[in-house]
């Protein structure tokens, strides 16, 4: 079994060396990683440095309550989901109520028998593994909203979210920041020419030329179609310029290969830029970018045109 993958981390605050070593020796210790702490102070330390996915605590502690160190967890813990069991000696139901009330999942009343704890501490595990599942699930489905699906380069909507933040550094920090739109030629003609799977062959082959091409504090990805968005920051116009030139060149030298068949793929660009004090829509740069585009296209394709830099 392995160990890294098999135990569950689990955080015990009792002040009572006997409940301590009750609950040590009845979870089996190829199962879970316990860590002790004998007032509430040490607990929440404890609980800050190793994040337990389960924590088991005792109402009556010499500093803080079994309540209030459940509190300090709930509003600690907000990225993540943390089971917790609170044990008293009481068994008033008021105090239960309290207790769960204060954000506890689960109660055991001293003296408990070790089966009991065992079989609670297995339902927390269980939900444990169940949140785990869900954030690991909604993380994919994030992913999966920002990521193209074809080329693995980010969607629109991510380009997007990921510009306003970009723009808005730029004014306060006084760097420049270009969009650039590059549109694949007469695409239409692949997918008529060669059928949909060469054309997809080519949207991912353009895509892995785009990522290879731009730094990693910069961003391209697709927002549809046979068009891409190349978003840099911290260049001047001559080095954008010779970016969007190597991927051109990469392209016009790439030969396709479509089962006996071989074809070029050329693409256009049009370039806008800002660098300023006031901050410009996005859609405004992806606007002039696109009229530099159009400009391109109209100029014979397999070209780059850019636009007068937006001034603000």
């Amino acid at each position: 079994m392995n160990k890294s993958v098999e135990q569950l981390k689990i955080l015990v605050a009792d002040d009572s060396a006997v409940y301590r070593k009750l609950v040590e020796h009845t979870l089996p210790q190829d199962q879970y990683s316990i860590l002790f702490a004998k007032t509430g102070e040490s607990a929440i330390e404890l609980f800050r440095q190793h994040r337990p996915a389960l924590v088991i605590t005792d109402w009556v502690m010499p500093d803080l309550t079994g309540i209030e160190v459940c509190r300090q967890i709930r509003a600690s813990a907000q990225d993540s989901y943390t089971y917790i069991i609170i044990v008293t000696s009481a068994s008033e139901k008021e105090n239960v109520v309290e207790g769960l009330e204060a954000g506890a999942d689960d109660y055991l009343t001293k003296p408990f028998h070790p089966k009991e704890l065992l079989a609670r501490v297995g339902v927390g595990r269980r939900l444990v593994d169940l949140h785990q599942q869900i954030e690991s699930q909604n993380r994919l489905l994030k992913e999966l909203a920002l990521t193209d699906a074809l080329t693995g380069l980010p969607n629109r909507r991510a380009l997007e979210d990921w510009a306003k933040g970009q723009l808005s550094a730029a004014v306060r920090h006084g760097f420049s920041f270009w969009v650039v739109i590059a549109d694949l030629d007469n695409f239409k003609l692949v997918n008529d020419t060669y059928g949909h799977d060469a054309g997809d062959t080519v949207l991912k082959e353009f895509a892995r030329i785009l990522k290879r091409s731009v730094r990693s504090s910069d961003m391209c990805g697709r927002t549809g179609g046979e068009e891409f968005i190349i978003i840099f920051t911290h260049a001047d116009e001559c080095n954008v310029g010779i970016v969007v030139e190597r991927v051109l060149q990469q392209l016009r030298a790439h030969e396709f290969s479509f089962g006996a068949k071989t074809a070029q793929v050329t693409a256009s660009f049009g370039i806008a830029g800002f660098e300023g004090k006031g901050v410009p829509e996005f859609a405004k740069l992806v606007n002039q970018a696109d009229a530099a585009l159009y400009v391109a296209k109209r100029g014979g394709r397999n070209r780059i045109e850019v636009t007068p830099t937006i001034q603000t």
